[in-house]
């Protein structure tokens, strides 16, 4: 049996998780959030309390028991309280503008970067340089704030780039002159 799979998963108040066939709905203040469940995994609601349980002992089951299980505590946490991902632009001329839904950021190429937000997502700028994007997704938060910090990861010698804030970006020694 799934260690974390057995647990069962206790919905807070203001929360709401229903099932329709084979798709779990979750409801809360930030938003709702759908998951198709698999064929081999049974999802009960008892009350406040949500059950993941597998018919059989397939590899496949079991790989899927406990992933089910903590996708659906990630959806009641998200909406619930909403993820958040915290992104800081280094570099001289380095920015970013919020223009709509549509991040333009300016990192040291020849053009800008304009990046669609997608829907379900809110980017905030807050000066030039630090940008922070939320959402009550986990999975489209992270994908969201993986991308921007892609158009240009922070580089090891002088340590321009985009990163997440609190990351430490290992430095390396420039070019000795003999």
């Amino acid at each position: 049996m799934s260690r974390i799979g057995k647990l069962p998963l206790t919905v807070p108040a203001g929360v709401e998780v229903t099932l329709s066939g084979d798709v779990a709905t979750v409801k809360g203040p930030k938003g709702q959030s759908t998951l198709r469940i698999p064929p081999q995994i049974t999802v009960t609601i008892d009350g406040t309390q949500v059950v993941v349980d597998r018919k059989d002992e397939v590899k496949q089951s079991r790989a899927l028991h406990g992933t089910i299980r903590n996708t659906l505590k990630n959806m009641v946490e998200g909406v619930q309280n909403g993820y958040v991902k915290d992104l800081e632009i280094q570099g001289v001329g380095y920015k970013a503008v919020l223009q709509g839904q549509t991040l333009v950021l300016s990192l040291g190429f020849s053009h800008e970067i304009k990046y669609p937000i997608p829907e379900g997502i809110k980017v905030e700028v807050a000066g030039t340089t630090d940008v922070k994007v939320s959402g009550h997704e986990k999975a489209l938060v992270g994908q969201v704030a993986a991308r921007i910090r892609a158009f240009s990861p922070a580089e090891p010698y002088k340590g321009k780039g985009v990163r997440y804030k609190g990351e430490q970006v290992r430095r390396k020694e420039g070019k000795a002159v003999a």
